[in-house]
């Protein structure tokens, strides 16, 4: 087949989308389809870069920045002050690249792959134009749905009263792509009970984002990750990887674990990641004098952040706005009992006492208590370690690529029907 896999978030960027988007786009290579991603520009102008692992074409769409929201990629700078008083953020130097005015790029990239099938990922601005190109010449599209309106709203700072009538009207907006597509996907049950359109016409599946089950196994970490990301050795860490971001909760986990400093004296917390809210996060370990053991590493890829999980001996989550979580998904293939909120998405990964525990949202003694469980039982930490191993089996990206190939087949088949 001949896919084209389309998003408004793509790799370099570090979060759930963009590692969905870049992983289904090489697996599907891998598996002898012709394979093209369409997303926008990192530098505003329009060109095309060959996947440096797997081969496949990324056609970048000409873009602007968006200064009102960071593009995750470059480290996001402390605020700046005067005197002590810290100005309210308003732009950000490194911002997302949108590109609002698509359509005549999608249709002339499209026109000369002639796709069989489309593959969307996001409701964004490309998604409006790959939409109108699927309508018009009647190429068959296929979407998913990863995002709570939360992981954009969150980051604006709004009141309850104007945020929860916002992301009615956001998740309305997602969801009529959804509406308007052959087959959609959403990554878990709680995230189509909670987000999909209701009475649709079209089928909507849950089907997991996968993780790639031969990268992140359980094994001792190298000694030069150690080194390099100056890390304690043979000194308990509790883990956190991911944007590190106001949806994220953040601040819950590090206070659970400034408790949990004060019961375990050697143990460390490590975040791997960046975003708008680690600054105040550094400032909050400063204030706790927490500093030499918690470690912020920032953006971290490739073959070290297998090694990192090896690091860990807890992962931790407290995001309450998770529609699967890949990282939690790669804690467990890494061998790691989790603690997370029994929010979103997550307990369908964690199952309470099982191979982990779960923590009402936002609560820090929960949190904290759970840590310390684990890491004071070394025979319930193996158990759960072993249960995490056992549950993320289902969750290998081979299962999730079979099953999308049979959707393409099925809505392919039934264009050909209707035609």
């Amino acid at each position: 087949m001949r896919i084209a896999i389309t998003s408004d978030i793509y790799y370099p960027m570090i979060n759930g989308v963009a590692m969905f988007a870049r992983n289904l786009a090489g697996g599907l290579q891998k598996r002898g389809h012709e394979v093209i991603v369409l997303a926008p520009s990192l530098t505003g102008k329009s060109s095309v870069e060959v996947d440096e692992e797997d081969g496949f074409r990324v056609f970048r769409l000409s873009s602007f920045r968006m200064a009102l929201y960071p593009d995750q990629i470059e480290k996001v700078p402390a605020r700046k002050k005067i005197g002590n008083k810290e100005l309210p953020r308003l732009f950000y130097k490194n911002g997302l690249h949108v590109s609002l005015n698509a359509y005549s790029e999608v249709q002339e990239i499209l026109q000369d792959f002639q796709p069989d099938i489309i593959h969307d990922q996001t409701p964004g601005p490309v998604a409006i134009a790959v939409f109108r190109y699927a309508k018009k010449y009647h190429v068959p599209i296929v979407a998913t749905d990863h995002a709570y309106p939360d992981n954009l709203t969150q980051q604006l700072k709004l009141p309850k009263s104007f945020k929860r009538p916002l992301n009615r009207t956001m998740n309305h907006y997602f969801t009529s792509f959804l509406r308007h597509s052959d087959y959609a996907t959403m990554p878990t049950e709680r995230a189509i009970a909670d987000l999909a359109p209701k009475h649709s016409k079209v089928p909507v599946e849950a089907l997991s984002n996968g993780i790639d089950l031969s990268r992140f196994q359980p094994k001792p970490a190298k000694a030069a990750i150690y080194e390099k990301y100056h890390l304690p050795k043979n000194q308990p860490c509790v883990l956190y990887v991911g944007r590190v971001d106001p949806e994220k909760s953040l601040e819950v986990l590090l206070q659970a674990f400034v408790a949990l400093a004060k019961k375990l004296k050697r143990v460390h917390l490590i975040i791997v990641g960046d975003g708008t809210a680690r600054p105040a996060l550094e400032e909050m370990a400063q204030a706790a004098n927490l500093t030499q053991r918690v470690h912020f590493l920032g953006r971290v890829v490739g073959a070290d952040l297998p090694e990192l999980y090896r690091v860990a001996s807890v992962f931790a989550i407290s995001s309450k706005t998770e529609t699967q979580s890949i990282v939690l998904m790669e804690a467990m293939a890494s061998g790691l009992p989790c603690v997370a909120v029994a929010a979103g998405a997550l307990p369908e990964l964690i199952q309470d006492n099982e191979n982990g525990f779960l923590c009402p949202p936002d609560n820090v003694d929960a949190m904290s208590n759970a840590l310390a469980k684990i890491l004071s039982d070394k025979e319930m930490a193996q158990k759960m370690s072993e249960q995490s191993l056992k549950k993320v089996k289902k969750h290998d990206i081979r299962h999730t690529l079979a099953r999308i190939e049979e959707i393409y087949e099925t809505v392919l088949a039934k264009r050909a029907e209707q035609e």
